[in-house]
């Protein structure tokens, strides 16, 4: 049944419900100065403010759950605010910052930290050139939350008690090496720049790292990624100093005639609010391309009535749903894994819902770094053991790549099967040779 539920969007002092916010103004609020200085970031001070609020059972869970985490503690105000506190158990928000030990899963043991080889494939430091006119260059590693799911969480944040994070060094002096790799190489033409967030960038340095890669000759197109759009969208409305930096790298963009574009991150409808419309409003009036991509969360957005209402919400606030990501197979977080048929699923049934150019594409970033692939393009896939295996003819030539479903998606006597060396080695051999790519290929 047709409904227009995506422009029913959270309005007033919502935030006014939890107890410790009860007595902050609207101004304050919005204020992005006061959501940094407000945010979450220790176990102490998060019981704190939902004391009360929660059973102690819950909070319980919370501390054992935040042991067995690659991320540590990191939420605005802003997000807390938006989760239903009636249900944390299940709140799709919640479940993507603060993990609860009751729900974990147990790792498959094909999880790695840095799945998708990203430092193999850094010719410098904070660095990452993979497909031949693209690079990704990391300029920070800090973030304004902390996602549970995170594909660097072998870098970003500090050190929690089960990942000691590698330093990348990301600062000035660092960038100064991925500026010279970038101009001497001919064939680069677009550059992601991420981190961390480049939300945590001062404005400085965002028209600086901006300028300077735009004034290259051979880059065509840079992006900024940010999960700063969906968690803090106040920013936006309160540092003009910061926004203007952006506008006059976009209108740099414009003079040159090369594409500047914001790729931000929004996993689940209700993390869009009318604060987020006028955020995303002000950057629609000065002309700012926005995109979104998600990550396909198991609880948050693996139905697809949820991933309907987030693509027809995104599309509502004038931001491009761009791309849905099958989760990375990063260790910690098996919870939030789906398999790849759910992915497959959801897509044929998100397709024809709205316009072409706001149906988001389905892809699996292939492990061992083979790059973005379509969800539905593997050589083979097997939906008893969970193996599916793709290729990436343009971007590693002559390699194969493995994706491995989630624990919970498998029978046990198949979870049995993975623990044991022999039996998974031979089930990824299978695979390999019923895709019909082992003869001429190689693992990455």
């Amino acid at each position: 049944m047709y409904t227009l539920e995506h422009r029913e969007l959270q309005e007033g002092e919502f935030w006014r419900e939890i107890p410790v916010f009860a007595k902050v103004s609207q101004n304050e609020f919005l204020d992005y100065k006061w959501q940094i200085k407000n945010s979450i970031s220790d176990l102490i001070k998060l019981a704190e403010t939902i004391k009360g609020v929660v059973s102690d059972d819950f909070i319980v869970a919370i501390s054992k759950g935040f042991h067995f985490a690659p991320m540590n503690v990191r939420v605005t105000p802003y997000l807390l605010s938006l989760i239903d506190w009636n249900d944390p158990w299940n709140d799709p928000i919640r479940k993507q910052f603060i993990p609860v030990s009751t729900q974990l899963i147990e790792d498959h043991p094909m999880l790695t930290l840095d799945s998708l080889h990203e430092q193999k494939d850094a010719p410098v430091s904070g660095l990452t050139h993979r497909y031949i006119d693209k690079a990704l260059f990391l300029t920070v590693n800090a973030c304004p939350v902390y996602c549970r799911f995170c594909t660097r969480s072998y870098a970003i944040g500090a050190d929690t008690e089960t990942v000691k994070k590698v330093d990348l060094y990301l600062n000035s002096k660092h960038w100064e090496n991925a500026f010279q790799y970038i101009e001497s190489r001919p064939e680069l033409e677009d550059v992601v720049i991420s981190g961390g967030d480049t939300y945590n960038l001062s404005a400085e340095a965002l028209k600086k790292i901006g300028f300077r890669l735009l004034q290259m000759p051979n880059i065509q197109r840079i992006r900024f990624a940010t999960k700063g759009l969906a968690v803090m969208p106040m920013k936006i409305l309160s540092d003009e100093k910061w926004l203007d930096a952006l506008t006059e790298v976009f209108l740099l963009g414009r003079k040159l005639h090369k594409q500047v574009a914001i790729h931000t991150h929004f996993n689940n409808a209700k993390e869009i609010t009318m604060i987020s419309k006028r955020a995303m409003d002000k950057l629609f009036e000065r002309g700012i391309t926005i995109r979104n991509q998600s990550v396909l969360l198991r609880g948050v957005n693996d139905t697809y009535e949820k991933m309907q209402l987030l693509v027809k919400r995104l599309s509502y606030i004038n931001v491009q749903p761009y791309y849905v990501f099958q989760h990375d197979m990063v260790k910690g977080v098996e919870d939030l894994r789906t398999c790849v048929k759910t992915a497959i699923e959801i897509e044929k049934n998100v397709r024809g819902v709205t316009a072409g150019f706001n149906t988001p594409t389905f892809v699996l970033d292939a492990p061992g770094g083979g790059g973005k692939r379509c969800i539905h393009s593997y050589e083979y896939y097997n939906r008893e053991t969970g193996v599916s295996v793709y290729t990436a003819p343009s971007v590693k030539p002559g390699k194969y790549f493995m994706y491995f479903d989630p624990f919970h998606s498998l029978s046990e006597e198949i979870r049995q099967a993975w623990r044991d060396q022999k039996k998974r080695q031979q089930m990824c051999l299978d695979a390999i040779y019923h895709s019909g790519v082992g003869a001429c290929s190689r693992l990455a």
